[in-house]
Parts: structure tokens; sequence; C-alpha cells
């Protein structure tokens, strides 16, 4: 018993004080329009869910909103469980403003795309999607590349089942025990995350000598706590505030294509 409250009173708060900028920040704005659709309040579900038929010129926001709308608190709390630690990892090894630009650019929008083409034009339906599980199945996607890389398969009895594929299995195992799941959903989120794990993101990432300049012209690691610096090998994994005195400086860590793994 007293390891069960030395670890929920001790790690747990520890941890949670620990998270990055981006992730508490994600974690919040999740938590918080999940208070807002509680009966009585805001239809926050009509107002920021991927239905096909609802996007338009004037309704463009749903491609970028959806993964922060969930059906009601509980589907809020499980995904918040799911995506914290995979967002945590990410963002400290990438920093805040790459993590920024990236979930609010081309990890959400490229998947809502394809969602959008594959439900509506080729199989002709209308079916609403939303929560932050398309960010977790992406995230598994890239982690499950770079296992790939250093541990190609997974061992059971006979069988050699390639690591790639774990987070695949999973999204059917989520479609058959989470009947209102939406599988197309998982699985668009899941191919983006398996294509940046192989290095194309960096074709549509915004350059980080841009996002060096934003942090350095806005003096972001001094005036943001818990921010994370772009530039990991100049300022270090947690940010370091850089030296007047440097002279010159080493190029940022590329956004993808190292057999890294996410986090530690």
């Amino acid at each position: 018993m007293a390891i069960v409250r030395g670890f929920n009173t001790v790690k747990a708060k520890g941890y949670l004080l620990r998270l990055p900028l981006f992730t508490r920040a994600i974690v919040f704005i999740i938590f918080f329009l999940s208070l807002l659709s509680l009966p009585g309040f805001w239809d926050v579900q009509a107002w920021g869910s991927l239905v096909p038929s609802k996007v338009s010129l004037f309704a463009a926001h749903r491609i970028n909103t959806f993964p922060l709308i969930h059906l009601n608190l509980l589907h809020a709390i499980v995904n918040i469980f799911a995506l914290t630690p995979l967002m945590e990892r990410f963002e400290n090894e990438y920093g805040t403003l790459t993590s920024l630009a990236l979930f609010f650019g081309p990890l959400t929008t490229v998947p809502a795309v394809l969602y959008l083409v594959i439900e509506s034009a080729i199989l002709q339906l209308n079916n609403a999607i939303m929560g932050a599980s398309i960010w977790v199945f992406l995230l598994l996607g890239m982690e499950a590349i770079r296992t790939y890389r250093s541990n190609p398969h997974l061992i059971i009895g006979t069988h050699h089942i390639p690591t790639w594929t774990t987070p695949l299995l999973l999204a059917f195992v989520v479609a058959a025990l989470v009947p209102s799941s939406s599988l197309l959903g998982h699985i668009c989120g899941l191919g983006v995350g398996y294509i940046a794990g192989l290095g194309y993101v960096k074709y549509i990432a915004p350059p980080e000598w841009v996002l060096r300049w934003l942090e350095v012209k806005l003096n972001l690691l001094a005036t943001l706590p818990h921010y994370v610096s772009v530039d990991q090998k100049t300022y270090g994994r947690f940010g370091v505030l850089p030296s007047t005195t440097r002279m010159g400086g080493s190029p940022a860590t590329e956004l993808v294509g190292s057999t890294q793994r996410l986090g530690p």
C-alpha cells in the first residue's frame, strides 16, 4: 500500500510537473471543451467534429478541431491518458514550436483530408469523427516504424510478427471492442504516422530555421515555462537559455529520418 501511495503522490505528481508546454495545453483544451460540451452549455460536437457534408470554406476549422472534440467526458479522459505520454515524448524530442506547427498543421489536416476523401468521395458516407485517438494512432505509427528499424519482429512461439503491424492490430481490436470508434479515422491517422516515421513529413513540416528564428526573436525559452527548444543539440532536451557568447550554432535535430526512439 505504501508503494502505491508513494507512486500516486510522488511519481505521478513529478511526471505531471515535468510535462512540456504544448502537451499541457492540449490536455487542458481537450478537458475544457469536454466540460463545455456537458448538457446545458454548448454543443461542441456540432461545432467542431469532422462531418464530411459540413466541411466547407466557412467551416474549414473542423479539419483542425475534431481531435480536440469528444463524445463525452469519459471519452476525453480515456484519450487524454492514451495521448499524454506519446505527445510528451514527441514534444521533448522535437520541441514545442515544432509540435504546435505539426499538430495544428499537416499531422492533423492530412489525416482529415484522407478521411474526407475516402468517407465521402469513395464510400459515399457521411459519418462524423472526433477525438484525440487519431493523434494516438498517428504517434503509435511513428513509434512502430522506428521500433521496426531496431527490432523488426516480435517473436511469439514460432511466429515472427513485424513490429510495425502492432498499432494496426490495435486499431482493429479497438474497432471490435468499441463499436462507436471509427476504424477508418484510426487507419488514416496511423497511415500518416507510418509515413512520418519513414521520414516524409519533412517535406510538409515548417523549416526549422524559421522556428528557431521565432524562438530566439520572441525569447520563448525565457518567457514560457515548460517550453522545449526546437534546437535540441544547442539548448538541450528541455531547453537552456542560449549564451550570448556562443560562437555559431550546430544544426537542429532532424525532424524525421532518425532511428532514435521518441523520448527516453
